[in-house]
């Protein structure tokens, strides 16, 4: 990693010298622009709407314009700014860690020791992981005052910027007002589920699935060209449309009895392997009631399909009611004994 930044924090008369790094990185398909009738790169180019020549980005300044007049601001002018020549992470106070609200975080950055010594940074890295402290601190960085917060992640320092406080919305909405009453059944449905997917966090566990269909259109695009099948590359999709309009208490116990009904032979393939990730487990818990809801109409399509392909085996309908079905077994039951009689 490339050093970004350096300089000191300060705390109290405690001076520690720091390197600072980006803590992240995307891992994004880099794709670019093309003209659709020839496959020719577009390009954007910086160019003065004055003289019409193309300008280098190191002749480029900035600029304020407050409808009557235009501000030009330098490098220089955005240098001498005093917070722009701080090289100081000044630390303003130590709060709980609790109560800092994720919606305010923006970016993060290690923290490197950049000195023979690393003693002040061991000890302020300890004394934040003891009292379970979290350091709020400012920080100039990219021509910008930031507010950041300093923490321990895996023995170093963690920097992390915060947005300032009126750059976050309230949320406001009208139809959080209504009235809504929720019932006991539908509560208890929904905790079951919840219940069934409890687990602690790893984010390892979970993949950019868009990313790796991605890469596989890419990669077949480059051996197939524009005689690609997206539906052979890629398995059909089911369409939303025609999908059966199911209730909330209904989707619930449709959903509860479905993860009952796979139980764990689901999550073990035939070597006694955990067949998938988490996210998959997931993704399927959440789209249970959809996906039950959609029976109905896929198996009207596996009809269609072609004769040397096996058919779909039919499924029993779905119970609407408990009550009616013992309804209808107990008028049976009567009707034979009379029979008998």
């Amino acid at each position: 990693m490339r050093a970004i930044w350096k300089g000191s924090i300060t705390f109290g008369l405690v001076n520690v010298p720091v390197k600072l790094y980006s803590a992240t990185e995307e891992h994004d398909l880099q794709l670019h622009q093309v003209h659709d009738a020839d496959g020719g790169r577009i390009r954007y180019q910086r160019k003065c709407e004055v003289c019409g020549k193309k300008v280098e980005f190191a002749h480029i300044d900035k600029a304020y314009d407050d409808g009557d007049q235009t501000v030009v601001l330098t490098g220089e002018d955005l240098e001498a700014l005093p917070a722009e020549r701080s090289r100081e992470i000044e630390v303003l106070e130590f709060v709980p860690n609790e109560q800092i609200d994720p919606i305010l975080f923006e970016r993060s950055y290690y923290l490197e020791p950049d000195s023979k010594s690393p003693k002040a940074y061991v000890l302020l890295r300890r004394v934040l992981e003891e009292t379970e402290r979290t350091a709020i601190v400012r920080i100039s960085l990219r021509q910008r005052t930031r507010l950041a917060t300093m923490r321990v992640r895996d023995d170093v320092l963690l920097v992390q910027t915060i947005r300032w406080s009126d750059e976050v919305r309230a949320a406001e909405f009208d139809s959080l007002g209504d009235d809504v009453t929720v019932g006991k059944r539908e509560m208890d449905l929904a905790r079951s589920i919840v219940r069934d997917l409890e687990a602690d966090f790893d984010p390892e566990q979970y993949v950019d699935e868009y990313q790796e269909q991605l890469h596989k259109l890419v990669e077949a695009k480059l051996e197939q060209g524009d005689a690609l099948d997206t539906a052979a590359t890629f398995g059909e999709t089911d369409d939303d449309e025609g999908a059966e309009v199911i209730d909330l208490l209904e989707a619930l116990q449709r959903s509860v009895e479905k993860r009952k009904g796979s139980g764990s032979d689901a999550s073990e393939d035939s070597g006694g392997k955990p067949s998938g990730s988490k996210a998959t487990g997931s993704k399927a818990a959440a789209s249970d009631a959809r996906s039950t809801a959609k029976r109905t109409a896929k198996s009207g399509a596996a009809a269609k399909k072609p004769a040397e392909r096996k058919p779909a085996e039919k499924k029993p309908a779905a119970k609407k009611s408990t009550g009616t079905s013992t309804k209808a077994k107990t008028t049976a039951t009567a009707a034979s004994k009379r029979k008998s009689a």
